[in-house]
């Protein structure tokens, strides 16, 4: 077997209504003052309020930061570091979606130990120590809660991470009441980019392993299987709970086995067009999937069969074709744009979006095809 190396949080607690929990197990980290990251809407719907809650009659005190930004910017992040200097925090909570948990992520490091962002883009960069971090996923998406990874926008409108072992939370926290109440579309946004998430994970060209693999084999599986009651029936507890469990192995299958070209054709998109992260990786997951489809094509075929059990007895190219329709079936089903044009992306902006891509290398290196600006260019024209 070859050689592998296999990172992710210390601790992960499922539990509905464990967010009603938050003060105790705060407290349990040695936290007395803990500083909350998280959005507005999230304040509006109440979803916080168990929270507060038990952080009160644990006796933690708390400091809330409701100014997160989509894709935040580094601004939005700089002042949440403030914040947290200025309210004396010993500890750090992300409780949202994957802005959120990003953003909760550095005030962590960088409130206990002051660093330029510009200076630890990149891996393996940043110093610590940090405060202590608990993650709690409100979306079933970005996996941040088990990843080490921030991924933040930059004044000249790139998207840029900072990779870091330090970055990993001490406790995630999966309650699926908190997501009970996700509007359709988010749903469905965000399931989709864990679908991508668990792809590129099993595909990714130099980090695979047989441990990645397990785990992006099951999230896919629950991932495909439950989206479209997540996103027809939102208000079923195990539904959502199976959802947030996809989105967790996904996410610990990527923390180790990195991401490709469909998160590099993203990223631009993001960046420029500020479209969310799961619909931007929507609008080219199927293009990408029909590029990688000579390369991958054994890979494809494991897939289909996890998905589609009719499958069994297929060959590979068999199998393999009908994931990738597959696929391409259960993301047209979800409500939102499907097409570059239909979410607002100007044709003559693809060149650009391109040669944006090609600076990703850093992900490129992961596709199981390379990828050229001729390819990249054309994924583009065949999502537009």
């Amino acid at each position: 077997m070859a050689q592998f190396f296999f990172e992710t949080s210390p601790k992960i607690i499922c539990e509905q209504g464990g967010a009603e929990r938050l003060g105790e197990i705060a407290a349990s980290l040695g936290i007395s003052r803990l500083f909350l990251v998280t959005d507005a809407g999230l304040i509006k719907a109440g979803l916080i309020d168990g929270a507060l809650a038990s952080l009160q009659a644990a006796k933690v005190g708390c400091s809330v930061f409701s100014d997160v930004l989509a894709d935040p910017p580094e601004l939005s992040v700089q002042a949440a570091v403030e914040a947290a200097r200025a309210a004396g925090a010993d500890g750090v909570v992300g409780f949202g979606g994957g802005s959120s948990m990003d953003t909760a992520k550095l005030v962590a490091l960088l409130a206990r130990t002051p660093q330029s962002l510009p200076g630890i883009y990149g891996i393996g960069l940043a110093r610590g120590p940090r405060l202590p971090l608990i993650q709690v996923p409100t979306t079933a998406g970005t996996g941040s809660e088990v990843t080490p990874i921030s991924i933040l926008t930059t004044p000249s409108h790139e998207k840029k991470g900072v990779v870091s072992p330090l970055l990993y939370p001490d406790v995630a926290l999966l309650d699926s009441r908190l997501t009970l109440g996700l509007p359709p579309a988010v749903t469905a946004m965000t399931g989709v980019d864990a679908m991508v998430h668990a792809v590129e994970a099993f595909t990714t060209r130099l980090k695979k392993n047989p441990l990645s693999d397990a785990l992006a084999l099951k999230a896919l599986q629950l991932l495909y299987a439950n989206l479209p009651a997540a996103v027809s029936d939102g208000k079923d507890p195990t539904v959502r709970e199976n959802m947030l469990l996809g989105s967790l192995f996904a996410g610990m299958a990527f923390a180790n086995a990195p991401v490709a070209a469909v998160h590099a054709l993203a990223y631009p998109l993001g960046g420029h067009y500020g479209l969310p992260h799961g619909l931007s990786n929507s609008l080219v997951f199927v293009a990408v999937l029909k590029f990688n489809l000579p390369a991958a094509t054994a890979l494809y075929a494991e897939l289909g069969r996890t998905i589609l059990p009719q499958l069994a007895g297929a060959a590979d190219a068999e199998a393999a074709a009908s994931f990738v329709t597959a696929i391409a079936e259960r993301v047209a089903a979800m409500p939102y744009a499907q097409t570059l044009r239909a979410a607002g992306v100007k044709q003559e902006d693809l060149p650009m979006l391109a040669t944006d891509v090609m600076a990703i290398q850093r992900l490129l290196v992961n596709n199981p095809r390379d990828v050229s600006y001729d390819d990249a260019l054309a994924m583009y024209q065949a999502a537009f």
